[in-house]
Formats: C-alpha cells, sequence, structure tokens
C-alpha cells in the first residue's frame, strides 16, 4: 500500500520509550512488533532467517518464521503499513523517521565541526534517553553502548564547542549531563572544569576536581590524571599536586 505523501511522516522512538507515532497520533503496538520494528530501524534491510533467528532465538527455524509472518501481518492488520517487504529482505519504509537516526547526525556532526553549534534542532536528541532501556536481547544491549559511547563524547565536544562560542551555561549543562551519564569517565569531569575556568570560577573548578579524585580513589583505587591536574591553577591545593 503506497504512503500517502500529504499527510505527516510516521515517527519511530527509540530513545526512552519505545513509540510509534502515526500521523493520527501515538499507535499502540505489540511487544513482538516493537522488537521486529526496532531491530530494522537499527539495522536497515534484514533477511527474513536473519530477523526471525534474531528475535526468536530459542524456536526452531520454521516455528520463527511462523512467528515473524503473524507479527508482520498483525502489524499490516493494524494500519501499520511501516514494513518494506521484497522477497527475503525487510527494511523500514523510507517514509518512517527514527530518532536514533537522527541522534547519529547530530552526534558526528557535533564530534566533526568545529565552530559555534548554533541552533541546530537536533542537539536536544544528546539529551534525550538511553537506546530501548529495560531490553536485555543482546542486539539491543550492543547498540545501547555504541549510541552511550557516541553521546558521551559528542556531549563532551559540543560542551568545549559552547565554550568557544561564550555561551558557558549551556556547556556547563552538556558537560553535567555528561557526567551524570558516566560519573567515573575522566574526559566528562574534566569538561565541567573547563567551563568554570572559562568563566574564572576557580574555586568551583577545583571543587569538581576534588569530588573526582575522592570518587575515583574510592572506587578504583587510582589518582585522576596529570592532565586533569594540570588544568588547575598552580597556587590551588589540587594544583600544587602537579
Amino acid at each position: 500500500m503506497p504512503y500517502d505523501t500529504s499527510l505527516p511522516a510516521p515517527v519511530l522512538r527509540l530513545l526512552g520509550t519505545f513509540r510509534y507515532e502515526a500521523p493520527g497520533g501515538a499507535v499502540a503496538v505489540e511487544v513482538p512488533g516493537q522488537r521486529l520494528l526496532a531491530f530494522l530501524a537499527l539495522h536497515r534491510s534484514v533477511s527474513r532467517g536473519v530477523l526471525a533467528g534474531t528475535l526468536w532465538p530459542d524456536s526452531g527455524e520454521g516455528h520463527a518464521q511462523g512467528s515473524l509472518r503473524t507479527t508482520l501481518w498483525r502489524l499490516r492488520r493494524g494500519g501499520r503499513h511501516v514494513v518494506d517487504v521484497r522477497g527475503e529482505m525487510l527494511s523500514l519504509r523510507e517514509e518512517v523517521t527514527v530518532d536514533v537516526h537522527a541522534f547519529r547526525r547530530t552526534a558526528l556532526r557535533v564530534v566533526d565541526a568545529d565552530g559555534d553549534p548554533g541552533e541546530d534542532p537536533g542537539l536536544g536528541l544528546l539529551f534525550a534517553g538511553d537506546l530501548l532501556p529495560g531490553w536485555d536481547e543482546e542486539w539491543a544491549l550492543l547498540e545501547r553502548e555504541r549510541l552511550r559511547q557516541l553521546r558521551l563524547h559528542a556531549l563532551e565536544a559540543l560542551s568545549a564547542r559552547l565554550i568557544r562560542s561564550g555561551r558557558h551555561a549551556l556547556a556547563l549543562d552538556a558537560a553535567l549531563t555528561c557526567v551524570g551519564i558516566e560519573p567515573l569517565r575522566e574526559s566528562a569531569h574534566r569538561a565541567v572544569v573547563a567551563v568554570h575556568l572559562a568563566e574564572h570560577n576557580a574555586v568551583e573548578a577545583v571543587r569538581q576536581y576534588g569530588a573526582f579524585r575522592r570518587l575515583v580513589r574510592a572506587e578504583l583505587g587510582v589518582e585522576p590524571s596529570a592532565r586533569f591536574r594540570a588544568m588547575l591553577p598552580p597556587g590551588s591545593a589540587a594544583g600544587r599536586q602537579c
């Protein structure tokens, strides 16, 4: 069935709770359908055999293929004509907008580009939730960690670029979001300290360093790097450790 291009494009949201939004609003999707749509969104084009074996790994080949056919039928019956079937290959239809795809484009653009990030509407995705939290399938876990690492690098890069453009409050928000995602990540704490130093808030910078130092000593039995210590004012207690 061809898609009516006069209507808004369907949206599939995978960052945070799974959500499928048709032109008329959010539409409920059964769990097998959620898994199928999410896998196709993350892997673009997949054969029937791979899809059935991945989504129903504990079933025999015949039963898994039957489950796949039933799931596709239920999606179509519910008016969700979003899967393109071409022989043995399945994919999401091109008109479906997927938030993960927009997230990747934005994150890579932030990491690779220089200068002021401007008012890119996709920047908000860097502050969105993890990929499908609570899903414990191996394929979801692997992709979640990959996107988490990309998010961390993008937030650090965004913070540095915002500092250069003088937007310190937004830079601090990006850096602290990164710390919240991974509290033991030194580069995230360095990003926070960089913002404080850019605003000439040396006391705040030293306090942030001290909090991180206590954390990693307690959790890992290590000290912050010499690179981190070298960021601090030489006259401070932490700076004199260098």
